[in-house]
């Protein structure tokens, strides 16, 4: 008998919607966690006590999840980053596949379609610890195997941006 997972979906969606002022505001955010509402106030045309009643309904709602620190990796003795593609029986998620959640290594877990069940962002002080982390998971039952790419360089790393592209640019093919 297979376990219950349905309760492991963390990412419930808003039935709040969200408007051009929200956007401005969440974007001012994005950009400086700790502007005040009237500096907010400024970039998205509304008075400060009107940023902090949307702001306060944008948390209530779930639109705004928290305030979170970016933190430089090297710095704290993480410099190797590596996306790991999981193969394995169904779609991978599992109650032994969530318990990889304890390792402070692991910085994301998606499930996806496609050649892979799973995919991982885990960034380690090391290829050492890398291989660590991986015979941790090669442990779980239905790991069939993995995929690591070990990145060399980031050329962008940002959070969720609050703006949607509504149109996109017409990109010529180049000719044949």
């Amino acid at each position: 008998m297979k376990p219950k997972t349905d309760d492991l979906q963390p990412n419930a969606r808003s039935a709040r919607s969200v408007d051009e002022f929200d956007r401005r505001i969440l974007g001012a955010l994005t950009a400086e966690a700790r502007l005040t509402y009237a500096e907010i106030g400024q970039v998205a045309g509304l008075s400060p006590p009107a940023v902090h009643e949307r702001v306060k309904r944008l948390k209530a709602s779930g639109v705004l999840e928290g305030t979170t620190t970016r933190i430089d990796a090297a710095a704290v003795g993480k410099p190797f980053l590596a996306f790991v593609h999981v193969d394995a029986d169904g779609w991978g998620k599992s109650q032994r596949m969530m318990k990889l959640r304890q390792f402070p290594e692991l910085e994301e877990m998606h499930s996806v379609a496609g050649d892979t069940s799973v995919i991982l962002k885990v960034r380690t002080a090391s290829a050492h610890a890398m291989e660590q982390f991986l015979a941790q998971l090669y442990v779980l039952p239905g790991v069939r195997a993995t995929r690591s790419f070990v990145v060399l360089s980031t050329y962008l790393e940002r959070p969720v941006q609050p703006t949607v592209t509504t149109e996109w640019p017409k990109i010529p093919l180049p000719p044949a």
